[in-house]
């Protein structure tokens, strides 16, 4: 059986901030019918050791950025982990990687880069008598593990996939030493990025193959309007370079016996879901869709976008229920449209008992983000029968089929599309929407596409257990 070594600053369901966490979450699971032993290093964040029961101590580090730390192996929550137990690091309230104002805590450069450390280590030692074939980084924060393979000549070779290009890792040159990083590789080529140091550099200069969350993001990462300045980079490497769609987990997101959402194996289930939803956020009974949305509030995820297509939409006989956090003024602009419009409830912060039922029990949900990596809550509404209303882009794009004239005459379609960016265009898809939910036939018909679409991860899992191959 194939060993890898998965490294993640986050991991499903032990601890979660974002999509990263779920395909962190549901590898070793789904890589596990491919022949490959999938352990998951993750920092010893506070939710993450209060799950441990009954670990093991596999290895001690006397000095790992000021203080001793051990690894620990546990099966948590069905997850195979490997805990980077380092209280000095890890041991903290708040979250993992904001303090209580907000801002990045100020030793995320050596809190991270310890995780890789100790990963290129166990590739080198090994624990016990499992030693990795391949270690398999996640965005910035496992961004320096290739590069300590790389300076510790440790024969392993490594995958570093891209979750989100927007967080490059940055940290000080004068930091470097602290780091144990090479001065002589502060270069384009190694881990140089405008000045500064990236994490994220780092691993894609050094990693053997890079793997981003969808076909369409992986040929966007080449442009100057995605690549976020690493766009030189990834078209030299366009040869290493794989999309690889993410998956969900079939288990947890299951309408048929989801145990929080009213239990449903017909679309009559849908309207006993909506029913209960209305009476949860406070909505009133309604003749049009009903549109959730499940979701961060950053300029990302384009939500003021369709604050702009709001007043036509929700006078046309719409509804939306809200429930997300972030920027500040996102809040308080949907709080405010909330307090004026009756079709219109909002949660501010996350619940994830009350996602599953907006997703159960909406008509349709509303992802208009300006760039999406791949994005997972299209492919909860598409497992739900709800209809996903996504921008054109990235993962978005692979995973939705348009209602255009010719789906829609073919009854193929599964959703709705519009151009990313632009809040004229979410006003427009929005009234399809509305035109679509009034078409009770095709509606029909769209629900159940969209339910018998394959969103898990038995394809995904066979292209990277075949990536894994063609490396060792």
């Amino acid at each position: 059986m194939m060993r890898v070594l998965s490294v993640a600053s986050e991991c499903a369901p032990l601890v979660k901030t974002g999509g990263l966490a779920d395909v962190a979450g549901a590898l070793p699971g789904a890589l596990a019918g491919q022949g490959v032993d999938m352990r998951v290093l993750l920092p010893g964040y506070k939710p993450v050791m209060a799950a441990l029961d009954a670990p093991i101590e596999l290895t001690r580090v006397d000095d790992l950025f000021g203080a001793s730390a051990q690894v620990l192996a546990q099966t948590a929550k069905g997850v195979p982990v490997l805990v980077l137990d380092a209280p000095h690091l890890y041991e903290r309230d708040h979250g993992i990687y904001l303090d209580g104002n907000g801002q990045d805590w100020a030793d995320n450069p050596q809190r991270f880069a310890a995780l890789s450390l100790v990963a290129a280590r166990i590739a080198r030692d090994g624990l016990g008598d499992w030693r990795p074939d391949v270690v398999h980084g996640h965005d910035w924060q496992a961004g320096f593990a290739p590069y300590y393979l790389h300076k510790l000549r440790v024969g392993v070779p490594s995958v570093m996939t891209i979750h989100n290009i927007a967080f490059a890792g940055h940290a000080d040159p004068g930091m470097m030493g602290e780091l144990l990083l090479d001065p002589a590789d502060y270069t384009p080529e190694g881990f140089e990025f405008w000045g500064r140091v990236s994490s994220l550099k780092a691993g894609l200069n050094y990693c053997d193959k890079i793997t981003t969350v969808s076909p369409t993001y992986a040929r966007e990462l080449t442009t100057d309007t995605f690549g976020m300045g690493f766009e030189g980079l990834i078209r030299a490497r366009q040869d290493d370079l794989t999309g690889i769609l993410n998956g969900i987990d079939l288990a947890v997101w299951d309408p048929a016996n989801d145990t929080v959402a009213p239990h449903y194996k017909s679309l009559k289930g849908k309207e006993k879901a909506k029913k209960a939803l209305r009476a949860k956020m406070g909505l009133p009974d309604a003749d049009g869709p009903l549109a959730v949305v499940v979701s961060r509030l950053t300029e990302q995820k384009g939500l003021d976008l369709t604050l702009d297509g709001l007043e036509p939409f929700l006078s046309d006989g719409g509804q939306i229920a809200l429930l997300g956090s972030g920027a500040s003024e996102l809040e308080r602009a949907w709080e405010f449209a909330a307090a004026r419009h009756d079709g219109l409830a909002v949660r501010i912060g996350y619940d994830e008992d009350l996602a599953h039922l907006l997703i159960a029990g909406g008509d349709a949900v509303l992802v208009p983000s300006r760039f999406e990596p791949c994005g997972l809550t299209q492919l909860y509404g598409l497992r739900y029968g709800t209809i996903p209303v996504v921008a054109n882009t990235g993962g978005l794009a692979d995973t939705v089929i348009d209602a255009n004239d010719a789906a829609v005459k073919v009854g193929v379609c599964t959703g709705i599309m519009h151009t990313a960016g632009r809040g004229d265009a979410t006003a427009h898809a929005m009234k399809r929407l509305l035109d679509l939910y009034a078409d009770r036939d095709t509606w029909s018909k769209m629900v159940k596409n969209a339910m018998r679409h394959p969103v898990g991860w038995d394809s995904s899992a066979a292209e990277y257990a075949a990536l894994y191959r063609s490396l060792i």
